[in-house]
């Protein structure tokens, strides 16, 4: 059967199947079981998906990159599959989902039934029986969601937490919204919470082993064959997927002796784009962390210099906007602020994009469907649209209103500390009002100032005018500004670091008797604030509670490496 559906609808189908994968991310995190409980399931898709989110520009491009953009167990075998899925096909859908299929199960070293794997297989023969021309999106669903929930019964790991797959479960999310998009039969339908109810939450008394290795991420340049690459490479440790590209293979593997694998790899072909990260049991560690005494949830953007860690210790629900370069596209929270500045220092161009409409609106559902009130606590509108986004889909999605929405008038580190404060008062067991009101206080209270290093990063986003950033270099002039609710002020002029810091010093002076709560936020100069910076401002607020997080990718791009923030407020009713 000849292919009847054009590359857009079928690029349009998987911009919708990864904005779904995308609002069900954290869920797919807090219940990632198998094969080892990292919580990074949801995070691992949306990373090695990301090139889709850009294919309306180019379908053939996006496939080639997200052979680069494979991450972790899941999103490597997700890679495997859409490679082939996702291509203009000869043979149809059917013909594309066999290969692909083939291709998933081919790329594991050790596969294994409980998984996405069952998913793919179903989908399969759904589409043998099916005319492409006239696909049942209710048939479809209806057979995936059937196959999700099996998985619970089919691997014991996830029969001892009571939870389907989320591998799995991540695959119904995206294949939910590319079907409904591509048939056209969107719906109301029943939401994912309501389709696994009792299979969304681990078992209390399920206790995962600890893990004392690293997870391994590599290219392989090499022209080995791919399916004798894989039979050598499975005997040199756990999890092992191994999936081809024009060039080589990428190679992702759990293991206990990185080292000693680096070595072994190397015989086997150039080791390239090589990552190696511990990995440990998140249980209990804030991803799965109890917030029973929550009445409400907090919403916030990831461009609050809110790391994603820190938003899951406090139950954060992060909105993230997106970092392009010529060869990536990843979300925010997702993007390693180290690799961000390379690119930035060696000349690579860096932009930002704000999620679709249509991905913010899954997101404000996706939260009403799992918690009784979210309060979404805003970029400003001086910098963003997004208060009048929400705004609009409450007034038309939320006839018991559980979403509310508060314009921070802040951006940066001013929102984070916003947001971590609200969450933690929240905890307290404090009603939807009473968290709404304490949040708008902090939106009066709290202040940040953002120390520029070099004007060139805003000329080159047009926040300020060739000449003023050609001058303002020459002249090593160093800007302060302080982001609120009419936009960006500029609060002074120094001429160097030291100076920076003697401003800050001198601002926060003003509270050294309140109980303060401090974000500093480093770009490409974290030992820097870690040695001189927050040592000296301790010697002026040394009863206050400070963290050290990276500043907000989006100010980041837009302010350039050397760039960093002091932002506070008073936390005396959250006892911090």
């Amino acid at each position: 059967m000849k292919n009847r559906i054009s590359s857009p609808k079928i690029a349009a189908a998987a911009i919708a199947g990864y904005e779904n994968l995308t609002a069900w991310a954290d869920l797919l995190d807090r219940i990632n079981v198998f094969p080892v409980a990292d919580g990074d399931t949801g995070m691992n898709l949306r990373v090695s998906l990301a090139p889709l989110r850009e294919c309306g520009t180019n379908l053939e491009t996006a496939i080639a990159q997200l052979a680069l953009s494979g991450r972790g167990n899941s999103g490597n075998i997700a890679v495997a599959f859409f490679r082939e899925f996702l291509h203009p096909m000869e043979n149809g859908f059917s013909g594309a989902a066999q290969k692909g299929r083939e291709q998933a199960w081919k790329a594991i070293g050790n596969p294994s039934h409980g998984t996405m794997l069952e998913v793919f297989d179903v989908l399969c023969l759904l589409l043998l029986e099916e005319r492409e021309t006239a696909l049942d999106y209710v048939t479809i669903r209806d057979h995936m969601q059937k196959a999700v929930l099996a998985t619970e019964t089919q691997l014991s790991e996830l029969a001892d937490a009571g939870v389907v797959d989320a591998g799995a479960l991540g695959m119904f999310c995206f294949f939910d919204g590319f079907f409904g998009e591509l048939t056209g039969q969107k719906t109301a339908v029943c939401p994912v919470t309501d389709l696994f109810a009792d299979t969304l939450c681990i078992n209390s008394s399920f206790r995962p082993p600890t893990s004392d290795e690293y997870c391994v991420e590599a290219h392989l340049t090499t022209d080995g064959d791919p399916d004798e690459l894989l039979g050598r490479m499975a005997a040199l440790g756990n999890s092992v997927v191994v999936v081809p590209d024009d060039s080589g293979v990428k190679v992702h593997i759990h293991t206990r002796n990185p080292e000693k694998l680096r070595d072994k790899l190397s015989l086997l072909g150039n080791v390239q784009d090589w990552s190696g990260e511990a990995m440990s049991s998140v249980i209990g560690e804030g991803i799965r962390k109890s917030f029973a005494k929550n009445r409400v949830r907090i919403m916030s953007d990831a461009a609050g210099s809110i790391p994603l860690k820190l938003a899951r210790i406090y139950g954060i629900i992060l909105l993230d906007s997106y970092i392009l370069t010529h060869d990536l596209a990843k979300p925010e929270s997702l993007f390693s602020p180290e690799q961000l500045y390379v690119l930035m220092k060696n000349g690579t161009r860096v932009t930002t994009t704000q999620a679709s409409n249509h991905e913010r609106h899954l997101h404000y559902q996706a939260a009403v469907n799992q918690y009784e009130k979210v309060l979404y606590l805003c970029t400003g509108s001086a910098f963003t649209g997004n208060f009048s986004i929400a705004v609009d889909w409450q007034k038309e999605n939320d006839p018991d209103a559980q979403f509310a929405v508060i314009d921070t008038g802040a951006a940066s580190g001013r929102l984070g500390v916003i947001a971590l404060l609200t969450a933690r008062y929240a905890e307290t067991g404090a009603s939807a009002e009473d968290v709404n009101e304490y949040a708008e206080k902090l939106t009066r209270q709290a202040e940040e100032y953002v120390f520029i290093h070099e004007l060139k990063h805003l000329v080159a986003g047009g926040r300020v005018s060739k000449t003023k950033g050609f001058f303002g270099d020459f002249l090593h002039m160093k800007p302060v500004i302080s982001p609120g609710f009419d936009g960006v002020r500029k609060m002074g002029v120094v001429r160097n670091r030291e100076a920076q810091l003697d401003f800050a010093c001198a601002r926060i002076g003003h509270h050294a008797d309140a109980s303060l709560f401090v974000l500093l936020q480093y770009t490409d100069n974290k030992e820097w604030l870690r040695e001189v910076v927050e040592p000296k401002i301790r010697t002026h607020i040394p009863e206050a509670e400070i963290l050290l997080v990276p500043l907000s990718l989006t100010s980041g791009v837009h302010m350039g490496p050397g760039t960093w923030s002091i932002a506070f407020a008073s936390c005396e009713e959250t006892a911090c």
